[in-house]
């Protein structure tokens, strides 16, 4: 793994402290390496929404919270819905190939959860990436990628793992039988589902 991958999967297993600053020095000792990978992972981890502002240079963790997870959630309905309507008429036997290689490899046992929200993004990417529209594609990715740092309580304590992968199953037969209607209404579902479950969640444990 890479800088940014590592703080990643720190920050998802609770190894680094949440609402105090990251400094740049005790991280470059922690992942024995210098300090400008860490100052360039830190800056693409605070575009990507995993770190904010602290003091007026610094970073920290945020706290998770129920109104960022279900504002991730309504965005991601509305714009991942929208790139499969524009993708779906031209995505290919290979594309539908590649989303069902990425989905069995997320029925691997073991897997990180940065891995897993990885393989996520990676078999959603194959169905839309036929949609070419680059801007729209880009925020769609971000929007995924800040998503990935609640993964730990969708397949911890809510254990959603299953019904997502059932879900992915099912998104797929739909593409591959051409019912565009479907799968546009099971991928809205699947994540507003997952979305509301887990803001609920989060906001009994305020």
């Amino acid at each position: 793994m890479d800088i940014s991958e590592k703080i990643k999967d720190d920050i998802l297993n609770s190894r680094l402290p949440k609402g105090q600053p990251l400094r740049q020095k005790d991280l470059s000792v922690r992942y024995s390496v210098s300090r400008i990978p860490v100052r360039d992972a830190l800056l693409s981890l605070k575009a990507e929404g995993w770190l904010v502002p602290n003091g007026k240079a610094g970073v920290m963790i945020p706290d998770l919270n129920w109104q960022e997870a279900e504002d991730l959630s309504f965005m991601r309905a509305e714009l991942e819905c929208q790139l499969l309507k524009l993708a779906f008429d031209h995505i290919t036997q290979r594309d539908i190939a590649a989303a069902r290689d990425f989905l069995e490899a997320l029925n691997e046992k073991n897997l990180t959860l940065i891995h897993r929200g990885e393989l996520n993004w990676c078999f959603h990417d194959s169905l839309y990436r036929a949609a070419d529209r680059p801007t729209l594609h880009r925020e769609v990715e971000r929007l995924n990628r800040q998503a990935v740092r609640y993964l730990g309580f969708q397949y911890g304590p809510l254990a959603y793992r299953q019904t997502s992968q059932h879900q992915h199953e099912a998104l797929l037969g739909f593409v591959e039988s051409r019912n565009k209607h479907a799968a546009l209404v099971l991928l809205r579902q699947h994540i507003e589902e997952a979305g509301a479950l887990l803001a609920n969640y989060l906001k009994e444990r305020d």
